[in-house]
């Protein structure tokens, strides 16, 4: 038996450090005591002019190796999962194998939005059990969401960050990985997004003229308590199978969208928020990197010990959902 184990993470944070203030400076309103109140946003980072998604995912899944003792030539696989890439094609996961110089790695990249690194994590560890071929595999969930923002829309520009986040799996004869659920609601998908530089809306000149450049936005409403409900659902779906009870999880990492839902999933769990580790307060929402970064920071903190249990939780546009279960190891 092969099961697929957490060797390593790592985790990029861009310089450009923006706080509730700069922002509120840029939109001459105040948003800061907003932001602290309902989301627990006090900052965010951006990467700098010269940096792209790729960039960022090189950082992160160097740190990874790095950590673990494995050269880029030694990765099998190369995911990377984004819904801002370096560009509509080729992927970013090549821009990457090239830049890392991991020159064996098989690479592709994957996009469920902000659900999109648990959802590569899913495959991936079950690829690793499924094949001998993978020895080591890395999962980045790189976001370079502000090259996408509109700095007349409070909405976005005060939530949106970058940012990358990492794992290297690697096969043992003991889980490792536990297993994963992947759900959507497929009805809220003109809900939130990117919705111009595809086929439906390209990015060219007319539509540019007409609409501005593609931009992330909240195009209509979604239920407020739509993670509230789900997540909790998808939680007790992962653990029953494997005879675990919520108190045998030692950590909870959600979606850093908005701390008051995670609060609120936690009281429904009835399980303490000092298992529910975040990051957003300082580092702002990274989508598809917000999960590896929280859980870099965890590991970084010596919050999870060899056999604690570990729940990754996700949502992103679409509306996309994924939840993956670990026995730690690393």
């Amino acid at each position: 038996m092969r099961f697929a184990r957490i060797l390593s993470t790592g985790r990029y944070v861009p310089p450009v450090r923006i706080t509730n203030a700069d922002v509120e400076a840029r939109l001459g309103e105040p948003v800061d005591a907003w932001l602290q109140e309902n989301v627990g946003i006090r900052a965010r980072h951006h990467m700098t002019a010269d940096q792209a998604t790729s960039d960022l995912a090189v950082a992160a899944a160097g740190q990874a190796l790095e950590r673990a003792g494995v050269a880029p030539a030694d990765v099998d696989l190369l995911v990377i999962a984004t819904d801002t890439p370096d560009q509509p094609s080729p992927a970013t996961a090549s821009v990457v194998q090239a830049k890392l110089g991991a020159t064996n790695a098989g690479v592709f990249d994957l996009n469920a939005a902000c659900a999109g690194w648990v959802t590569a994590l899913d495959m991936a560890s079950k690829a690793v059990a499924a094949d001998a071929a993978y020895r080591h595999v890395l999962v980045v969930g790189a976001y370079g969401m502000s090259r996408f923002l509109d700095w007349s829309d409070k909405r976005t520009c005060t939530l949106f960050a970058d940012g990358a986040g990492a794992v290297l799996l690697g096969a043992g004869d003991t889980p490792g990985f536990l297993g994963g659920r992947l759900a959507a609601a497929g009805e809220y998908h003109d809900a939130l997004g990117i919705y111009s530089g595809g086929t439906r809306r390209p990015a060219t000149p007319v539509e540019v003229a007409a609409h501005g450049p593609p931009a992330v936005r909240f195009v209509r409403k979604f239920p407020a308590t739509f993670n509230v409900e789900r997540w909790p659902a998808m939680i007790h779906a992962l653990l029953a199978p494997q005879g675990l009870a919520l108190d045998d999880v030692r950590l909870f990492v959600f979606t850093q969208l908005n701390l008051r839902t995670i609060e609120a999933t936690m009281a429904a769990l009835g399980q303490p928020m000092e298992r529910a580790p975040y990051v957003m307060d300082k580092w702002g929402y990274t989508g598809s990197a917000c999960i590896p970064m929280t859980l870099d920071d965890a590991v970084e903190k010596g919050r999870l010990s060899p056999g604690d249990h570990v729940v990754l939780c996700a949502s992103g546009g679409g509306l996309a959902m994924a939840a993956a279960l670990y026995r730690w190891t690393a």
